[in-house]
């Protein structure tokens, strides 16, 4: 789809697929659209990016009056990109629009977190990027986004179980596994004795494979191209696909039907194709990426008899942080992280927020919910709202504390104006009526000089730099007013959540559970404890926080509290030694790690099941639709959500509230979180937390948002 005219809009268009709830494939369109124009760079107007090329170049050499001609050599180079900036970017995701009209800049090298709530687009965003959908983007600009890595490619079939942890992160650079391959091939075929075709027919096939990836990118780029630029590009494509057909008769050609200088062009271009696939190799520090790979792995958490196991036999969250050491250990312009501390527990995110911090000359772009995540490695915020980008330099605390400031400045300052301008209106006009009482033309025209000068004196008083306002500097052009009108920035609703804030009462006090001397051993590992001499109380109302490396033991805790009775929340154990005690009439409610995946199975299982009716079916008959209505729309889920949309479809923030909903009927006297803040955005979690703080009942929290952690407590107030 392309728009004609002087400043040429393209658009580019994909298909990715989800999974829905049915367990179905559902296809979703990301339609982009960007303002470009003639003299933008794209495509292949941009040099190369920061990857190492290859350029065979005659040097002149003036001596005196004579000119000499040396031979050919090869000259090596780095270029650099220096930002992105995409105008009038708007993109939607089938007929819903994400983005209108925003302006995209990134600088070279600058770290930025985008923020906005669940559903805004921002990882439609990201994936928009990584898949090179936006026009405006050099197709050379190497963009990595996290998850791209798990992508399988040539060769990894034949790997499969046997790959190790290291093997898989090394292996995941394409780029250096390609010139790796490349490398060896060459290698061989020039080391090769018996078969002196072996140096040719290398040489040509991998010149086929590299023209066949020029031949992809020139096809795209006459795809996105209009007017005189879309048809020079068209021409290039049919001399590419010319030469493709070429290159292919090439390596099909037999032996007998290459001419002897033919044979001996492409033996001695096979030997200056290796040495510039080593010195490409040699550049990009290839030796040194297995010792990066172990660097990061242990710093993301993971032992060191873990890194040389196959990677297969890792549970879904450590190869979520295989993925993101994946991305890291690459090299690229710009690197997409949505959502990287999810699995990773505090060590590995205080580690992550150091590296990137200290990650110089890499375009970073950040989604996260954890908020001292996401101001720790900010140095510019963009805030994703109203289908639009507001930048800000800082991170998202100080944005807000800004904000709020200067909201409170212009509140205050647009109230003593209406109170001025009224007071001055009132006396312009008793100096008007007893003028034209007493017949004084004079000081009718006063009045009216008064009244204009009114009118050219209220607005913003400040100007753009801090300063007073000047009207020649500060409002340029065209204006109806001589200043600037005062905007209070407005603000989104905030989330609102409630718990029912009483919960039964237990009739005769007592501890609501108490560990004394308790150890846990798993019957696969009973030598190796879990847990030792754990002594633990819980009173009603309490509040108790739970921290620690993955694998300690806290989810082990957990399902100790809650036991393992016939009314005792699933997923309960029973110590090996030592002593739990538990208040009798004491109701515990559990959201563990895989309360949204729970949700997500049962969805699947029956596709036309609402949030509504699932709740009402788990809480059996002594809830009715008015009361299941209720709970869900305290939690943030009503109206048509709540009670037509099929459970499947719902986000992940929005299956969160349905897990808790399922709790919070009756309320229990102890609530226990399970890193319940995975799937919600900042906005979200402070509703939550606000929430938390007026909950009557005890509580325990697991998790490794130290935002969460630290403000969860019992307000007094």
């Amino acid at each position: 789809m392309v728009r004609r005219g002087k400043d040429v809009k393209t658009a580019a268009a994909a298909t990715a697929e989800s999974a829905d709830a049915s367990s179905q494939a559902a296809k979703q369109y990301i339609t982009v659209t960007a303002q470009q124009s003639r003299y933008a760079l794209d495509a292949v107007d941009a040099p190369a990016s920061k990857e190492v090329c290859i350029l065979h170049m005659h040097v002149h050499v003036h001596i005196r009056s004579n000119t000499y001609q040396a031979k050919s050599r090869q000259i090596t180079y780095l270029c650099t990109f220096s930002q992105i900036l995409v105008k009038d970017l708007s993109i939607s995701v089938s007929d819903r629009e994400l983005l209108s009209h925003a302006t995209l800049h990134l600088v070279e090298g600058r770290h930025y977190v985008l923020v906005g709530r669940n559903g805004t687009g921002k990882s439609t965003l990201l994936k928009a990027m990584g898949e090179g959908l936006i026009p405006g983007i050099p197709w050379s600009t190497r963009i990595l986004l996290l998850g791209q890595t798990r992508e399988v490619g040539e060769g990894e079939e034949e790997r499969g179980a046997e790959e190790t942890v290291l093997q898989h992160v090394v292996r995941s650079d394409r780029v250096r596994e390609r010139y790796m391959r490349e490398a060896r091939m060459l290698s061989d075929a020039i080391e090769h004795s018996t078969d002196p075709m072996a140096p040719v027919k290398t040489y040509r096939r991998i010149a086929h494979e590299r023209l066949g990836r020029q031949l992809e990118e020139a096809q795209r780029i006459a795809e996105r191209r209009s007017g005189a630029r879309g048809k020079l590009a068209r021409k290039d494509l049919i001399k590419f696909e010319e030469r493709f057909e070429e290159s292919k008769a090439r390596v099909l050609q037999e032996e007998s039907e290459i001419e002897p200088t033919k044979l001996s062009e492409d033996t001695h271009a096979a030997a200056e194709m290796l040495a510039s696939v080593q010195a490409t190799l040699e550049l990009m520090d290839a030796s040194a990426a297995e010792k990066k790979a172990r660097s990061v792995l242990l710093g993301l958490g993971f032992k060191q008899d873990r890194i040389d196991q196959p990677f297969s036999e890792l549970s879904g969250g450590w190869k979520t942080r295989c993925d993101l050491a994946c991305a890291l250990c690459q090299y690229a312009d710009v690197l997409l992280l949505d959502e990287p501390t999810n699995f990773l527990d505090l060590p590995s995110i205080i580690w992550l927020q150091d590296y990137i911090r200290n990650l110089t000359g890499t375009t970073v772009l950040v989604t996260t919910h954890d908020r001292d995540f996401g101001d720790a490695v900010a140095e510019e915020l963009i805030v994703l709202r109203n289908q639009n980008f507001e930048t800000f330099r800082g991170n998202l605390s100080l944005y807000e504390r800004e904000r709020y400031k200067k909201a409170r400045y212009l509140t205050k300052m647009k109230e003593a104006q209406d109170k001025q301008k009224k007071h001055m209106e009132k006396t312009v006009a008793n100096n008007i009526k007893a003028a034209r009482d007493k017949g004084d033309d004079k000081k009718l025209k006063q009045a009216a000089s008064r009244k204009k000068k009114l009118d050219e004196r209220m607005g913003m008083e400040v100007g753009l730099r801090g300063g007073r306002f000047k009207l020649n500097r500060d409002l340029a052009g065209y204006h109806t007013s001589n200043r600037a009108e005062i905007e209070i920035p407005d603000f989104d609703a905030p989330v609102k959540m409630t718990f029912p804030r009483q919960p039964p009462d237990l009739r005769f006090p007592g501890a609501l559970v108490s560990l004394e001397k308790v150890c846990f051993a798993y019957p696969s590992k009973r030598k190796v404890a879990v847990l030792n001499d754990i002594n633990l109380t819980i009173h009603p109302g309490q509040r108790v926080g739970l921290a620690g490396l993955n694998g300690s033991g806290k989810t082990t805790l957990i399902s100790l509290i809650v036991g393992s009775g016939d009314d005792a929340a699933e997923g309960g154990l029973t110590p090996t030694s030592g002593n739990i005690a538990r208040h009798p009439r004491a109701k515990f409610g559990r959201f563990s790690q895989q309360s949204v995946e729970e949700v997500t199975v049962i969805a699947a299982a029956n596709p036309r099941l609402s949030a509504l009716s699932h709740l009402r079916q788990h809480c059996g008959d002594d809830m009715d639709e008015k009361e299941a209505r209720q709970l869900l729309a305290s939690l943030g889920l009503q109206g048509h959500a709540a009670s037509d949309v099929p459970l499947g479809l719902l986000s992940g923030g929005q299956k969160v509230r349905v897990g808790l909903a399922k709790l919070l009927w009756p309320p229990p006297q102890l609530l226990i979180l399970d890193e319940v803040t995975t799937h919600l955005d900042a906005d979200t979690i402070l509703g939550l937390i606000k929430a938390l703080r007026e909950y009557d009942g005890a509580l325990v929290v697991v998790t490794h948002d130290r935002f969460f952690m630290r403000y969860v407590h019992r307000s007094k107030q």
